[in-house]
């Protein structure tokens, strides 16, 4: 059987690429479990700074593949609910991975590939990618995917594009926020490769701890309990020894020793 993903790396880097592009990329249950599994073990090796999620063809990803929505049809409520765990454990498992990720835009993003982007912590997209969150125009809701894509357009944004099904171009999605930067095919490597030097030259302690710190503190109350977590957080990372590391190096003006390797 071919595999739904392919894994390469290069150095510090991994790429986790969709390769079923005779279908636009669309995901069933197979790919949910093959980029499951990718990102456990991406997220588990020392050896893996960087995560970019990628894609062949000319589209990112149009969502679900229809014969597995032709299956899901005549699926029960429990062997739906099951269905939709393990697209939820997906998601949470690409949210949650303690490396820094890179979604890399090459073309059209629809429904349940608008979670693929929303759940990696940073997206380029090129300028001629449109994206649909197209679920209400079949009778269905973007529920699985909500939790990252509200976190990554914002409420107000999601009102809109949830409720009418509009297809919007890179333009939007860049005033929205739902990706960071937008440019022309041509600099979208070169571009990709300005973020992932910026996020391999820094501590990898540092990186992993801020990428929790934006989960742990986004959307919360600004009280006691919240101040003190941050102090206890400052305070473990200068004693940790990549921040002793930092910090030395910082003052003796020579490169820490991640950079030495």
């Amino acid at each position: 059987m071919t595999s739904a993903i392919h894994i390469t790396q290069q150095g510090t880097v991994a790429a986790v690429t969709l390769s079923r592009p005779e279908v636009r990329n669309a995901f069933n249950d197979e790919v949910i479990t093959e980029l499951t599994q990718a990102f456990v073990q991406l997220g588990g090796d020392p050896l893996v700074r960087a995560i970019v999620l990628r894609a062949e063809g000319p589209a990112f990803c149009a969502g679900a593949d229809l014969n597995w929505m032709r299956r899901m049809a005549d699926y029960t409520r429990d062997e739906n609910l099951a269905d939709a765990a393990k697209l939820a454990e997906m998601l949470r498992v690409i949210y949650a991975c303690p490396k820094p990720t890179v979604a890399r835009v090459q073309g059209d993003v629809y429904a349940g590939g608008i979670g693929l982007v929303a759940a990696c912590d940073m997206a380029v997209a090129v300028d001629t990618a449109g994206f649909c969150l197209s679920e209400v125009k079949i009778g269905l809701i973007p529920a699985t995917i909500s939790p990252y894509v509200i976190r990554a357009m914002g409420a107000r944004a999601a009102h809109r594009y949830f409720l009418t099904a509009e297809r919007f171009d890179a333009a939007e999605a860049l005033r929205i926020g739902f990706v960071h930067e937008v440019v022309g095919a041509e600099r979208l490597d070169a571009r990709l490769d300005e973020l992932l030097k910026a996020l391999t030259s820094a501590s990898p302690n540092a990186v992993g701890a801020c990428k929790q710190l934006v989960h742990d503190v986004a959307g919360q109350g600004i009280d006691a309990a919240l101040i003190a977590a941050t102090v206890q957080g400052i305070a473990d990372i200068r004693a940790s020894d990549e921040g002793r590391e930092g910090v030395q190096s910082f003052l003796q003006k020579r490169k820490p020793s991640w950079l030495n390797g």
